[in-house]
C-alpha cells in the first residue's frame, strides 16, 4: 500500500509539473483516482512542502475549487543539451527556471572516443558545484544528436563506451542519479508540446535549425518516434543534385544547403569574394560565434546576412512542403539555435510552400517561430525526466542497491 501511495504522490507531482496549476477534481480525472484519495495525498504533499495551495479557480457558478501547484525549491532536474560540438548543463526547478548559470563546455562528439567519460565527469562536477543535495534531484535528462535508442540508453552515432556500457549506465554509475536520454530534436518537440507553441495541438512538426536540420513530430497529440525511434531525420531528405557530401555520407541532402554550418561557410566565401557586409573576421573554427554574428547582422538589416538566411529558409521550405503533403500538420514550429533569426525565416519558407505545395493541403498549416528558442532542448530535458517521474523511484532504488 505504501509503495502505491508513493507512486501516486509522484504521479500528482508529474501532473502538476506538466499543467502548472490544477484542482483536486482535475487531478482526480487526470490520474483516474478517487477525489478522497487525491485530496488525502495532496495534503500529504503539502505537509512534505512539495505542493502548495495557490488560491481559488475562477468562478463558473457554485463554490470555487482550490488550486494547487508545486513549490519550486524542493525538487530539481539536471538538464543537458548537446550538439555535435557544444554541451550545455543546467539545474532547473519545477517551473523550468534556471537555478544558477548554464555550464557550457566544448565537447566534440565525432571521432572522440573519450566523449562519454568526459560528459559523465562534467555532469558530476556540475552537480557537486551546485550545492544541491542529490536527493532533491529527480533525474538527469539529456538531449543529443544522432540515432538514440531511448530503451537501451545508447546512441548509435556518438558517445560509445569502451567498456561496452550504455550512456545511461555510464552516467548513472558516476552520479547515482537516474538518467534519461533522447534525440535532441525529439526533446525540442517535447518542450513545444508541453510548454510551447504546440501545446494542445494534435499534429505539429517542430524543426530544429542548428548544425543540421532536425525534426520532432507530434502526431495525435503525442511525440512520434517511429518504429525504432529514429523518425524525423529531416536533414537527410535528398533534395539536391549539388554533389555536396553530407555528414551522413550521402550527397544532396537537405542539410547540405540549409544548416548553420553551410550558412557560415557561404558567408566566409562571400566575404572573401568581396561581398559588402558588416560581418568581419568570421571563422569556421569559431562556428558558434560566427553563426550568432550572421543572425545578429541579419536582424540589424545587413543585406548579405539576410540573403544567406533567406536562401537556407527557402530550401527548408521545400522540405516543409514535403512534410505538409505527407502529414497535413496544423502547425510547423521553427526552433533550436537558428530560431534566433526570428521572423526572417518565415517569408522564404512560405514562398517555397506556395510554389511547391498543393494549396488546398497547405491552406490551414500555420508556421511559427518558437518562443522557447535555443532553450527548448534544455526545457525538453527537464520535461523528459518529469514525464517519467512516477517511474524513477524504482530506478533510483536500484542504483542505491548497486552501490
Amino acid at each position: 500500500m505504501q509503495e502505491k501511495q508513493i507512486a501516486y504522490k509522484r504521479d500528482l507531482v508529474k501532473q502538476l509539473y506538466l499543467n502548472r496549476e490544477l484542482s483536486c477534481a482535475e487531478l482526480s480525472v487526470l490520474t483516474g483516482k478517487s477525489i478522497p484519495l487525491t485530496a488525502r495525498v495532496l495534503n500529504e504533499l503539502i505537509e512534505d512542502e512539495i505542493v502548495t495551495e495557490t488560491g481559488f479557480a475562477n468562478s463558473t457558478g457554485g463554490r470555487r475549487p482550490l488550486i494547487y501547484s508545486l513549490r519550486h525549491d524542493q525538487l530539481y532536474v539536471v538538464s543537458i543539451s548537446m550538439d555535435q560540438m557544444i554541451t550545455r548543463i543546467v539545474l532547473m526547478d519545477l517551473n523550468n527556471a534556471y537555478v544558477g548559470k548554464v555550464k557550457k563546455i566544448e565537447l566534440p562528439l565525432a571521432n572522440n572516443p573519450g566523449a562519454l567519460d568526459q560528459l559523465a565527469f562534467e555532469i558530476e562536477e556540475f552537480i557537486k558545484s551546485s550545492d544541491v543535495n542529490k536527493e532533491k534531484i529527480a533525474g538527469i535528462g539529456i538531449g543529443m544528436p544522432g540515432f538514440v535508442d531511448v530503451v537501451k540508453g545508447i546512441n548509435h552515432s556518438f558517445l560509445k563506451s569502451a567498456r561496452g556500457t550504455s550512456i545511461v549506465e555510464t552516467i548513472e554509475s558516476v552520479t547515482g542519479i537516474p538518467v534519461l536520454i533522447d534525440n535532441d530534436s525529439s526533446l525540442i518537440a517535447l518542450a513545444e508540446l508541453r510548454f510551447g507553441a504546440a501545446r494542445n495541438k494534435q499534429n505539429a512538426m517542430v524543426i530544429n535549425v542548428g548544425w543540421g536540420v532536425g525534426l520532432g513530430m507530434i502526431l495525435k497529440g503525442e511525440l512520434f518516434r517511429g518504429y525504432n525511434g529514429f523518425a524525423g531525420e529531416f536533414s537527410h531528405i535528398p533534395l539536391f543534385t549539388n554533389h555536396k557530401m553530407c555528414s551522413c555520407g550521402k550527397t544532396g541532402c537537405l542539410e547540405t544547403e540549409t544548416s548553420l554550418v553551410v550558412i557560415v561557410e557561404k558567408a566566409i566565401k562571400g566575404l572573401q569574394d568581396g561581398k559588402l557586409s558588416m560581418l568581419k573576421n568570421l571563422s569556421k573554427d569559431r562556428i558558434e560565434e560566427a553563426s550568432e554574428a550572421i543572425m545578429g547582422a541579419a536582424l540589424k538589416g545587413d543585406q548579405f546576412a539576410i540573403e544567406l538566411i533567406s536562401e537556407a529558409a527557402y530550401h527548408i521550405g521545400r522540405g516543409v512542403a514535403i512534410l505538409i503533403h505527407l502529414i497535413n500538420p496544423e502547425l510547423i514550429v521553427l526552433s533550436g539555435r537558428g530560431s534566433a533569426a526570428g521572423k526572417l525565416w518565415l517569408t522564404p519558407i512560405q514562398q517555397a510552400i506556395n510554389e511547391h505545395c498543393i494549396p488546398k493541403i497547405a491552406e490551414d498549416t500555420e508556421i511559427e517561430i518558437s518562443s522557447l528558442g535555443y532553450q527548448g532542448e534544455l526545457i525538453g530535458g527537464a520535461a523528459l525526466v518529469m514525464e517519467h517521474y512516477d517511474q524513477l523511484d524504482i530506478k533510483r532504488n536500484k542504483l542505491v542497491d548497486m552501490k
